[in-house]
C-alpha cells in the first residue's frame, strides 16, 4: 500500500509544503485500499476525511428512487473529491454517492488536518481552487449535455471518448446508462441502432466501435 511519503509524485503540490506542513501531512494522512464497487460515501453521510487518489478510479453520482443514476464526475490519480472538500469546510452532509470503480489506493486526510491546511497553506488552497474550477467546468458540460443533447448523441460521444486503441469500450449497457443518467433500455435501443448502421459491434460486456469518425459526427449529421 502506498505511503504519504510517495504522494508528491502523484500530487506535486505536496512538494511545495513547508517542513511543518509536510510533517503534519505525513503523520496525519491515512492510506486506504478499496476493491471495485466499494462504497466510499453515501448521500447524507458526514464526511470524515478528504481522499487523495493515488491509483485507480472512483466516481461520484446522484441516484433516483427509480433506480436511475447520473455520474457527476470521476476521480482519477492526482485528484480529490471537491464535494467532500466542500462538505468538510461547510459541515454539510454529502449530497451524492461515491464508489470505487477499479481497485483504488488513496490517502485520507482527516477533517481537522484538511481544514487547518486549507486555512494556513497556500499550496493546499491552490490545489482545491484548481480542482473546483475544473469540476465546475465539467459539471457545466454535463448539464449542457443532459439539457440540450439527445441520449443517442451523448452515447456516441461517450463511446468515442472511452474506446481503447482497438475500439473496445469495456462497459455494459447498465454502466453506460448510469454514465448518461438514463435507463438501460434506452441505451440498448440506441446501441442496436448504432449496430444496424455499422457504427458498433455489440458483445457481452463490451461495445466495439467500428466507425469512430461517424460516431463523433453522429449528432451533427442527424441534424443536417
Amino acid at each position: 500500500m502506498s505511503s504519504p511519503e510517495s504522494a508528491p509524485s502523484v500530487f506535486p503540490f505536496l512538494s511545495r509544503l513547508s517542513p511543518s506542513e509536510w510533517e503534519a501531512f505525513v503523520h496525519g494522512a491515512r492510506p486506504v485500499a478499496l476493491d471495485p464497487g466499494a462504497v466510499i460515501c453515501m448521500e447524507g453521510d458526514r464526511c470524515q476525511a478528504l481522499p487523495l487518489v493515488l491509483s485507480g478510479e472512483a466516481r461520484v453520482y446522484r441516484a433516483h428512487a427509480t433506480g436511475r443514476a447520473l455520474t457527476l464526475y470521476r476521480i482519477e490519480p492526482g485528484e480529490s473529491c471537491i464535494l467532500t472538500a466542500s462538505c468538510l469546510l461547510s459541515g454539510l452532509p454529502f449530497p451524492a454517492y461515491a464508489e470505487a470503480v477499479t481497485p483504488l489506493e488513496a490517502l485520507m486526510v482527516p477533517t481537522d488536518l484538511f481544514r487547518a491546511s486549507f486555512v494556513h497553506s497556500a499550496p493546499w488552497r491552490d490545489h482545491i481552487f484548481e480542482l473546483l474550477a475544473r469540476r465546475l467546468a465539467s459539471v457545466i458540460e454535463l448539464v449542457d449535455a443532459v439539457a440540450f443533447q439527445r441520449v443517442d448523441e451523448r452515447l456516441a460521444t461517450v463511446l468515442v471518448d472511452q474506446a481503447d486503441a482497438e475500439g473496445r469500450v469495456a462497459q455494459t449497457h447498465e454502466m453506460l446508462a448510469e454514465a448518461l443518467g438514463t435507463s438501460r433500455e434506452v441505451v440498448s435501443r440506441a446501441l442496436k441502432e448504432f449496430e444496424r448502421e455499422g457504427l458498433v459491434a455489440l458483445a457481452r460486456g463490451e461495445v466495439v466501435v467500428q466507425g469512430a469518425s461517424a460516431l463523433q459526427n453522429y449528432g451533427s449529421a442527424r441534424r443536417m
